[in-house]
């Protein structure tokens, strides 16, 4: 009966019962192994005895089976290293491609898959370790070495001499289909990471993954460890200031303290404006709203002393706990709550004594904001600062200053213009002065949020560097200066063919041609619309001269070199004169008078900052090699400055581009002038007299002829 048939295999189990005893005991990790390799989705020769003898019975060729296989996994394990025993390896990943073979060929004594179980039933025929035998049935050893070469060897990815292969068994089950009546379950070809153990189908994500392991540090070695052992954290030393850091400390999606070694010059420049307001009046109540390390307020507190009183928030724990151990490195007292912290205070050695005090909070930087007055905040978040300036200027005091500084350069320079659309409500392009662009754009959300809160400000300098725009203003508390600042924000006609640009008029009243208000003649010798309305943007001054050249001082007396020649550019730019005709000087000032009459430069400067503030200089620039003429050399930039000043033109350098040219010339003029003074490739020198001698005129028809052929070319490609 065939019902009957399987009864007598439970009799022969207890029969053959005293033959497992002699078998050699396991040890407790590999007694576990199982247990493991099915939670891994491994696939391992004792779970498979295990599965034989609970279906099918334990027979005496089994039975030497199992010895054997326990004998060669205590013996030398052929496929995993000695340093995986905790975490085995898939058997997919292997170093050469005979030791895939080896899993699938039974040899004399050697029995290391699952799938050479099976292959004593087949005869001379062998089964795939890494597919079911629905995919591919049992098969002469020469059609399967070509199976195992060019299905699964070929497509693996390698990673330190190892190779993931191509894995089709049952270890990533795909959402199951209905047939009919019957549910079938296909089984996805897929990858495991030899580092976490994932599963991935494609080939292309597989390297992905592997190559988002490498970025974060994550090796083979150090990633099994990190779980057991955690890596020290690294001290670094800035401006004098001692500070931990946390591994990947500059991947900011990968650590909960994110510190940039290439913000240094930003630090230095808010540690310049806080040192320049502390002359003004102290003690001065300052936030570092987005702490991180601390760096930043560190610096505050330990140059500035008593002049501050330094509050660094952080909404990380983490963060906040690293602020208080780099607080300590630097021999300042922690205050949480207005209590102070003295469960560290006894590492310090005898006769050192704490330098000063720094509250620590953990709070969102919103309701920080809102809960305490500031005399100075400043804003660091990751990406855009627009969600905080309602907050920030919700508690300022009146004469503060905010600093924010934005990283979302993506969006500000025109990379991503529905995300600058989304966040700061203006619509912008890519233009030759980008980078100013991005600058006002900032301005102006600020300047909006602060007439929200019936404040104006008055912008003190605008930064706009590589990695980030930095905007520094100062607060004006009244409707009336509410008022003022918002009338300084509007819109921008820029002229697409020639780049040339205008803020619009002031009034509601609708104009009948636009085009009227910008000085060229595009729209008239183009045919369709050849200009663009770009903003809101801040149409006012960038910078303060009179703060500026107390920057300066302070950069000098605190040893900054670095970014001297920058806020030097700064001086000059909102004076919009050359380097050489510049009246300041305020380094040779110094340099004469030493550092004993600081403190009266300064006073001086403070009350000369409103016979400082003059004419604003003009807005944004022209770039010197987006206006050259085609078949000329141009000028050196110097020589180009000062005939640009001879003609009678305000001019000066610019730090958002360096070949570009702050002017209140018209575009007309400038092209003109640059033509004037260039010279024709083919015949070098000999010719700049005789260009230049050409009447002005004859020069300026020249230009505009050159200017209509461009645009002529650019319209018959654009049709």
């Amino acid at each position: 009966m065939p019902a009957s048939a399987p009864a007598p295999a439970p009799a022969s189990a207890p029969a053959a019962a005293p033959a497992l005893a002699p078998a050699p005991a396991l040890s407790p990790s590999l007694a576990s192994a199982p247990e493991e390799a099915q939670g891994n989705g491994l696939i391992s020769p004792l779970k498979s005895v295990i599965t034989m003898q609970d279906e099918d019975g334990i027979s005496e060729i089994e039975l030497k089976i199992e010895g054997k296989v326990t004998e060669e996994t205590i013996k030398e394990p052929s496929i995993l290293d000695s340093s995986d025993l905790a975490r085995e390896r898939h058997i997919s990943i292997q170093r050469e491609l005979a030791d895939l073979e080896k899993l699938a060929f039974v040899t004399e004594g050697d029995f290391d898959s699952a799938s050479s179980l099976n292959a004593l039933d087949t005869g001379n025929k062998q089964t795939c370790p890494l597919c079911p035998n629905e995919k591919l049935r049992a098969c002469n050893s020469h059609k399967l070495r070509r199976h195992l070469q060019n299905l699964h060897w070929k497509v693996s990815v390698e990673y330190e001499g190892y190779r993931m292969c191509i894995c089709h068994l049952p270890c990533r089950p795909v959402k199951p289909n209905i047939i009919g009546e019957q549910i079938s379950s296909k089984m996805g070809a897929h990858y495991h990471c030899i580092i976490c153990s994932a599963t991935i189908t494609r080939r292309t994500d597989m390297l992905g993954h592997i190559r988002r392991h490498v970025n974060k540090g994550e090796t083979k070695s150090r990633y099994f460890a990190a779980s057991a052992i955690k890596p020290p954290n690294e001290i670094l030393k800035e401006a004098d200031t001692d500070v931990q850091v946390c591994p990947n400390y500059s991947i900011p999606q990968k650590t909960d303290s994110y510190f940039n070694p290439k913000m240094k010059l930003n630090r230095q420049l808010i540690f310049c404006t806080l040192a320049a307001l502390a002359g003004e009046r102290s003690p001065l109540e300052c936030l570092d709203a987005f702490g991180a390390t601390g760096i930043m307020g560190l610096q505050w507190a330990k140059h500035l002393g008593n002049a501050v009183k330094v509050t660094i928030n952080d909404l990380n724990e983490n963060s906040v706990t690293l602020i208080q151990e780099n607080c300590h490195l630097n021999k300042l007292k922690v205050v949480v709550d207005n209590k102070e912290k003295e469960e560290r205070d006894a590492v310090l050695e005898e006769g050192e004594e704490n330098l000063g005090n720094i509250k620590v909070t953990k709070m969102d930087a919103n309701v920080l904001m809102h809960l305490r007055a500031f005399d100075f905040i400043h804003l660091d978040p990751f990406g855009t600062s627009v969600n905080y300036l309602d907050s920030a200027f919700r508690n300022i005091r009146n004469l503060g200053i905010v600093s924010v500084t934005s990283t979302d350069i993506s969006s500000l320079y025109a990379k991503a213009q529905h995300v600058a659309r989304r966040h700061y409500g203006c619509n912008i392009v890519r233009t030759e002065y980008y980078k100013e662009l991005a600058a006002r754009i900032v301005v102006a959300a600020v300047a909006r949020a602060a007439a929200r809160c019936n404040k104006g400000i008055e912008v003190l300098f605008a930064v706009a560097l590589e990695h980030f725009v930095l905007v520094v203003v100062r607060v004006l508390r009244g409707p009336t200066s509410a008022d003022e600042t918002a009338k300084k924000i509007q819109y921008l006609i820029h002229c697409q063919w020639c780049e040339e640009r205008i803020f619009q008029k002031d009034g509601n009243m609708v104009e009948e041609n636009p085009y009227r208000q910008l000085p060229c003649n595009c729209h008239g010798s183009m045919p369709g619309k050849t200009a663009i309305e770009l903003g809101p943007l801040w149409s006012s001054s960038l910078f303060n001269t009179g703060f500026l050249k107390r920057m300066l001082l302070q950069s000098l007396h605190h040893g900054l070199e670095d970014i001297q020649t920058l806020i030097k550019t700064l001086i000059f730019e909102s004076e919009c004169t050359p380097q050489s005709h510049s009246s300041g000087r305020p380094s040779s000032v110094v340099s004469k008078q030493g550092k004993r009459k600081g403190h009266e430069i300064i006073t001086n400067l403070a009350k000369k900052q409103k016979a400082d503030i003059s004419t604003e200089h003009p807005p944004f620039y022209y770039n010197i090699h987006r206006h050259s003429i085609k078949g000329m050399n141009m000028p050196k930039l110097k020589k180009f400055l000062c005939y640009l000043s001879q003609a009678g033109f305000r001019v000066s350098r610019t730090h958002f581009d360096p070949m570009g040219v702050r002017t209140d010339a018209p575009l007309l003029q400038f092209k003109s002038i640059l033509l004037k003074y260039s010279t024709p490739t083919y015949t070098g020198g000999q010719s700049e007299g005789l260009v230049q001698s050409a009447p002005e005129d004859t020069v300026a028809d020249r230009v505009e002829v050159s200017v209509n052929e461009k645009a002529e070319a650019s319209n018959c490609r654009r049709w």
